[in-house]
């Protein structure tokens, strides 16, 4: 392999040109004390990373570089933010500390890049948590001190995704997964809706190559034909703006690629067939006093041309998003029978809506800031934030469950706003009003109509909450509340209960203790701890203070000196061992091969989604069954790759394998005569496939079907799928993709 010479005086330009791009975008950093602040921070950093590069060869420094353009541009941060952009990874990859982040530039810039820093060595493979997982707890329990860690931290993520072409396979899998699960909602619950949809795209783009290739290819192809439409369902609207003199801006926005996938994922629709490829939006440059009643003068203009349809207008001008978002949107339909989505807003909510959260430093002196308007959520964030004894694992789910986009707008009896997930029950509601409400819950009475605790609500549901002092919360409502708030309270309230409840069975313990001469020691209480196999003290205590452990049936111990020794204790501790011992992980770097019998390790194939050779996969070590083959694609692997990083091992198939595989299709089409018939010879005879079971439905002249066969592999499949696709009266044929569907 030739060694590449490295031009280290085109590197330093390159560098330069590069920080003087940053110093371009700054805008918000004009003062002659900003630019040296900045340029201090950007001198520390090239020193600091000078022999540091990336995976693609690069010069390390271009990293953070990029990093600060970003969140001065694409976000527009402060002069503080890009400081901490340039020098976020420094105390975590070279010899500078905190402490020396303070002494150069200050306390908030330590508290920022203190947020940044991961967490390392924390997790070994046998944890019961991820690493990673613990990283997102630490960088968004700076939430309370300071947002920016969030921003910065999301501006890095972006930069990452825009240079992961270098990484390996696996890994560019677990960062695709881990940017779809937490970082793209999270930006879109913070308003970046441009960083959201960037993210969602090159997570696509990683994660399925081919299906992102394909969706890029479409719109290419009919980019001049949308332009044309465009220009002609646009026009009329121009004429009439013009003629009562308005400035405006008309533009058109496409869908993103990430968008277009997943509805076509899951409404079972081919690219053609989506409508809402792209909508228009109409940009007005009014005054803020006017903003309301000129946004619904162009939807006047714009329905006397169009159609519109009652179902899909949508008014955030009145009740906006608690992201801060501004926007009238209405769907009409065009002279050529193609449903065409508007949306109308002034010059200032189009700019929130493209910097999100972070427009606020613009328009702070505005009431209706989005700063303003997330007040409620940060605080139901900060709620969540403030549960260190659950693992990070849960603490991620309840912050996930705070990330919502939709919402319902709901009233108190007194005529109050409040807002709420959809899907949020009449106990969420009372959390939401205050916990002794929400704790004390035994009804509602929604529009004075009564109704249990789990009714879901609609927008527009006025509700009042009907509580008893008898009333505690219990263990099945975690089940019945969608919000994190809710959840954590819940949560909160049956642990102090717990608590409680333990307390009086240490006493009996204690109790115990003193009748068989026992004395009170850790040493003591350990052994019961793991005799009876119980996590904590306080669940050993709980156990007995509920009858689930009967101290005066205690038998197979020995006393000596006042402490106690079980004789059996080897054989207990042998027995746990087996029952807890999990499939240990492969060698750094070893690629589980399916289907190769002399592999040491056992694993399954995951039902969640059938993999058959030919179908990329990974495996994931469970707790309790061993090692499961999934997709890449699996519906779960977003989860399990973000989540449980450390329990993913590379897996590949056997290059030649004779067994067959069970896979499901489901097709659909016109019915007729014969169809059936067509498509089992197809099958059976054509193809040679072998069928297990096979169902036919139909209704009002459409038929729908399902088949279970054996191939050997996914160009098998594809070749099946394929002919079944040309049998005439089939329209659609697609692969089933669990075996629960």
């Amino acid at each position: 392999m030739v060694k590449q010479e490295i031009d280290f005086e085109e590197e330093r330009r390159e560098i330069l040109r590069r920080y003087r791009g940053l110093l371009r975008v700054c805008h918000r950093s004009r003062t002659s004390k900003d630019k040296a602040r900045i340029r201090k921070a950007f001198e520390i950093s090239v020193n600091a990373h000078k022999d540091m590069r990336r995976k693609s060869g690069e010069p390390y420094i271009y990293h953070p570089l990029a990093v600060a353009k970003i969140a001065a541009e694409e976000i527009g941060l402060d002069t503080t933010s890009i400081v901490c952009a340039l020098l976020h990874d420094t105390v975590e990859d070279t010899d500078i500390t905190l402490d020396d982040i303070q002494n150069l530039f200050g306390k908030k810039e330590r508290v920022i890049i203190d947020g940044l820093t991961k967490i390392s060595g924390f997790a070994d493979y046998n944890s019961n948590t991820s690493d990673q997982a613990e990283n997102f707890r630490k960088m968004l329990l700076t939430l309370s001190d300071d947002v920016r860690v969030i921003l910065i931290k999301l501006a890095d993520r972006l930069h990452n995704m825009r240079t992961l072409d270098h990484m390996k396979r696996e890994k560019q899998l677990k960062i695709a997964s881990e940017t779809l699960f937490m970082y793209a909602p999270l930006a879109h619950r913070l308003g970046l809706y441009n960083m959201k949809t960037e993210l969602e795209d090159l997570s696509l783009k990683f994660k399925d190559p081919e299906t992102y290739e394909d969706i890029v290819n479409k719109l290419q192809k009919t980019q001049a034909v949308r332009t044309r439409f465009i220009n002609q369902f646009t026009l009329p609207i121009r004429r009439a703006l013009d003629k009562i003199g308005s400035k405006y801006d008309i533009k058109s926005r496409t869908k993103s690629i990430y968008s277009i996938w997943n509805k076509i994922v899951k409404k079972g629709v081919p690219f053609e067939e989506i409508y809402d490829v792209f909508a228009i939006r109409i940009i007005l440059d009014t005054e803020s006093d006017n903003e309301k009643s000129d946004c619904w003068r162009v939807y006047s203009i714009v329905t006397d041309f169009y159609q519109p349809s009652p179902e899909r207008l949508r008014d955030w001008i009145s009740i906006p998003k608690s992201s801060g978002y501004e926007s009238l949107h209405t769907t009409v339909m065009s002279p050529t029978g193609k449903w065409v989505e508007v949306q109308i807003r002034s010059t200032r909510m189009d700019d929130l809506a493209e910097k999100g959260f972070a427009a606020h430093w613009k328009y702070k002196d505005s009431p209706d800031t989005p700063e303003n308007k997330l007040d409620k959520w940060l605080q139901q964030v900060r709620e969540v934030l403030e549960s260190p004894e659950e693992s990070a694992i849960d603490f991620i789910d309840n912050f996930k469950l705070s990330l919502f986009s939709e919402e319902i707008y709901v009233f108190t009896p007194n005529g109050d706003l409040k807002t709420l997930p959809v899907g949020a029950t009449a106990l969420d509601f009372g959390f939401l009003i205050h916990s002794q409400i929400g704790s004390q819950c035994i009804g509602a009475k929604v529009n004075f109509k009564l109704v249990p605790i789990s009714h879901k609500l609609r927008s527009g549901d006025q509700v009042e909450i009907l509580t008893s002092k008898k009333q505690r919360p219990k263990e099945d409502w975690l089940s019945i509340v969608v919000t994190a708030s809710a959840r954590q309270k819940i949560r909160d309230a049956l642990r102090e209960e717990r608590k409680q409840i333990a307390d009086e069975g240490k006493e009996m313990l204690r109790r115990r203790f003193n009748a068989i001469k026992a004395e009170w020691l850790s040493a003591n209480i350990d052994e019961l701890v793991k005799y009876y196999d119980t996590d904590t003290t306080i669940e050993l205590y709980y156990r007995i203070a509920k009858g689930k452990i009967d101290l005066t049936r205690l038998k197979g111990f020995i006393l000596e000196a006042g402490r106690i020794r079980f004789e059996k204790k080897e054989e207990i501790a042998k027995t746990e061992t087996e029952v807890k011992t999990v499939v240990g992980p492969p060698a750094k770097g070893e690629t589980l091969l399916i289907g190769d019998d002399q592999h040491k390790m056992e694993y399954k194939l995951a039902p969640c989604c059938n993999p058959i050779p030919g179908d990329e996969v990974f495996g994931f070590i469970t707790i309790n069954e061993g090692i499961k083959i999934h997709r890449t694609s699996c519906p779960n692997a977003q989860e399990l790759m973000s989540k449980y990083a450390y329990r993913v091992i590379k897996a590949r198939w056997r290059n030649k394998d004779t067994v067959q595989f069970e896979v499901g299709l489901k097709f659909a089409g016109i019915d007729d005569v014969g169809i059936v018939q067509n498509i089992t010879n197809i099958i059976s005879t054509d193809m040679n496939v072998n069928m297990r079971s096979i169902s036919f439905e139909a209704n009002d002249g459409i038929f729908q079907g399902k088949v279970m066969v054996l191939v050997h592999d996914t160009m098998h499949l594809n070749q099946l799928m394929d002919k079944l696709k040309a049998v005439t009266g089939v329209l659609t044929v697609d692969r089933i993709e669990s075996e629960f569907s």
